[in-house]
Order: structure tokens, then sequence, then C-alpha cells
């Protein structure tokens, strides 16, 4: 990825990142409020139960439910592309000044820690939507564990951006001064 990737996918990443938050995610969003009479989604969660899974499930109604499974296999399955293809292109462009056996330039495989979370996260809360009101307690178990890690390697490579911003800085820092 490292050789590959260059500014104009830099470009590109941006823009479709940008036109996924201003348009196509505020959308998404009313018309699953709208289905599912607004409320908490295991998606936007940080922290939940299998408790309060069931209580969203609940909540949802059988059409709020049966619109949040199609969801997830349909418009859930192309945003985390999105946020997939900025991260790693912006960690790569970034982390590439390190010397190619450097470890640290391994962290731009962390956004596909945080997309497999979010792929799990959107099969055990789907899982759990389809068969409500029958219980399903190791998945509904496990997708607040998904939810959190998720957010947690999301969160992540967002932060592994400020230190490599620093390194790119420090690099042309010192190769300026030589």
């Amino acid at each position: 990825m490292y050789k590959r990737i260059n500014w104009k996918w830099v470009v590109a990443a941006i823009i479709i990142f940008a036109c996924f938050i201003a348009f196509i995610l505020p959308w998404q969003s009313e018309k699953l409020k709208e289905v599912t009479g607004g409320g908490e989604s295991p998606d936007s969660s940080f922290l939940y139960s299998a408790d309060e899974l069931y209580q969203m499930a609940e909540h949802y109604g059988e059409a709020g439910r049966s619109a949040y499974i199609q969801g997830r296999f349909t418009f859930d399955m192309i945003w985390p592309l999105a946020y997939l293809f900025l991260l790693v292109v912006l960690i790569s462009v970034l982390y590439r000044v390190l010397p190619a056996t450097s470890r640290w330039r391994w962290i731009n495989l962390l956004p596909f820690l945080g997309w497999g979370m979010d792929m799990l996260e959107n099969v055990g809360a789907s899982l759990v939507m389809f068969r409500y009101p029958e219980q399903t307690p190791v998945i509904a178990e496990l997708t607040p564990v998904f939810t959190l890690l998720k957010w947690c390697m999301i969160y992540a490579s967002f932060a592994a951006l400020v230190p490599g911003l620093l390194v790119v800085a420090f690099h042309y820092f010192r190769k300026r001064k030589v």
C-alpha cells in the first residue's frame, strides 16, 4: 500500500468521506429514525449491554427491525469502506516516510481491525433483530463487545494521524536541515 498510494488517492478518499458525512449519513440516519421511531442504535452507541440491545429491538418494532437489518446489509456495508479507505490512505501517506523496515508502518492496518469489528457488529445486531423476540444469548453478549472494539479501533486510527503528522513534519524538517 505504501508504494501505490499517492496524493490523488488522498484527495479521492477525502472527497468520498466528505460526501458520506455531508449527504449520505444524515439521509440514512433520518430514514432509519423514521422507521425505527428514533432512539438508540447499536451502531452509534459506544457502550451498551445485551439487555439494551433487546430493548432496542423491542422499541424498533417489526418494521423497524426489518429496516435496520436491511440497512446493515446495504448502507452499512458501504459506509465502513468509505472510512476504511480514508484512514488507510491517510495513515499510509503519513507513515511512508519511515524506513520500510519500521514496525510502525504496520499501523496502516489498524483501520482494518475497526472495519472487521464493524462487520461483526452488523452481523451480530442483525441476528438479534432478526430472531427477536427469541433470545440469541451468545451473539447478544458479543455484539456490544464488537461495537466497543469497533469504536476503539476507529478512534485509535484517527488518533494515529496525529503522530503521523509529527513524523512527516520531523522528516521534512530534518531533510531541509541537511
